[in-house]
């Protein structure tokens, strides 16, 4: 019965239920297609012949009466002798040529480039592709072979791994810094649309339409780092680095109740509330007013205002590569309690031959000295 009803169908057709199904062959008992019967070639469909291991013939969309007439490629190989009414033996392949929209990409590994500004950087970036067919018997031969039913799944790896390698040359050598990836992700996506359709149509019949770049992302430890020049880029200058110091202490003091970081959050907010008040005092005849005493529980001895006739020195300091000052020896030393100069940032003076760290230079020294231990338990 099945050989019968092969040597009984009148019309070969292929009506796609799925979405991604790229090759389908057309099932029928032994390969018998009877002559005479109608190809029905549908739009985004073309149809290839397969004739003992060898591509007969490929049809476009439309409708053909399947004689020896219409293949004359066919007929030469099967060499006709019979009237050209029996059936004759051939595979027949449809092909889908509409376009896949809803192919995925993504780099597992990190793709490493050079930064004009941040150096060697580790991109990870993910997005969306479309493809298509546009040389059928070329994908047969390369790609599906005689596979029954070939479908997206088993040509998307492949094709994962040849955009990935593609995006890291064309990273490395578009030439743009890293901060202005975001701004033309659609140019880099058209560029490698436009490569990945060069290469893969002239080796395997496909190409890339559509290609979209939907995020570039760095390292965790990348992203700390830009964002904190963004926030020293938005302070501007030591004065507002105390400012911000001084509420981070506040909030971090509130978000601590109970125990010993009660305590300790108190001191840092009362610490902090003076050194806002003095960062936001307002100018009395162009000069910062001397310091407030500490706090009471601190440690800290109060800055007494300087002696009459007594020379003041006028502070710099390098943070970040930049200068940052002038300021006068109080507020210096105000910055210094305070946490927004540490050790090992460099400060001079005038008078002084080089820039020095901090703690090393003699009347600021004094302000770095270690902790004493607690002290012994009583008897």
């Amino acid at each position: 019965m099945d050989r019968m009803r092969g040597e009984l169908i009148d019309i070969v057709e292929w009506t796609d239920d799925s979405r991604d199904t790229i090759v389908w062959r057309f099932p029928r008992y032994e390969n018998e297609i009877k002559m005479g019967a109608r190809l029905v070639v549908r739009e985004s469909q073309a149809a290839v012949f397969v004739n003992q291991g060898r591509i007969a013939d490929v049809f476009a969309p439309g409708t053909y009466e399947l004689e020896t007439g219409n293949l004359p490629i066919l007929s030469t190989l099967q060499g006709w002798k019979y009237g050209f009414h029996s059936p004759f033996k051939a595979e027949v392949y449809f092909v889908t040529t509409r376009q896949f929209t809803d192919m995925k990409w993504g780099t597992q590994s990190p793709v490493t480039v050079r930064d004009p500004e941040f150096g060697m950087v580790r991109l990870r970036a993910f997005g969306a592709y479309a493809a298509r067919v546009v040389d059928p018997a070329k994908l047969l031969t390369e790609l599906a072979g005689t596979d029954p039913q070939f479908r997206t799944e088993e040509v998307a790896e492949f094709l994962r791994q040849l955009i990935v390698g593609r995006l890291g040359t064309l990273l490395a050598s578009a030439g743009i810094p890293m901060l202005d990836l975001a701004a033309r992700q659609t140019e880099l996506g058209d560029r490698l649309a436009k490569a990945l359709t060069e290469e893969l149509s002239a080796a395997h019949g496909i190409a890339v339409p559509k290609f979209v770049i939907e995020n570039v992302s760095l390292p965790p430890e990348v992203e700390q780092a830009i964002d904190a020049r963004s926030r020293m880029g938005i302070i501007g200058n030591v004065d507002n680095y105390s400012r911000l110091q001084a509420a981070d202490a506040m909030r971090d003091a509130a978000n601590n109740p109970g125990g010993a970081g009660e305590g300790i959050g108190l001191g840092l907010g009362m610490a902090a509330g003076q050194t806002m008040a003095q960062a936001f005092a307002p100018q009395q005849g162009g000069q910062q007013p001397a310091p407030a005493g500490p706090a009471p529980g601190s440690t800290g001895a109060a800055v007494p205002p300087p002696l009459p006739g007594q020379a003041q020195h006028e502070w710099h300091v390098a943070v970040d590569g930049q200068q940052q000052g002038p300021y006068d020896h109080a507020t210096f030393t105000g910055h210094i309690r305070s946490g927004a100069v540490r050790r090992g940032m460099l400060a001079w003076r005038e008078g002084m031959a080089e820039w020095q760290p901090v703690e090393e230079i003699p009347e600021l020294a004094p302000h770095f000295r270690a902790t004493p231990p607690p002290l012994p338990p009583q008897a």
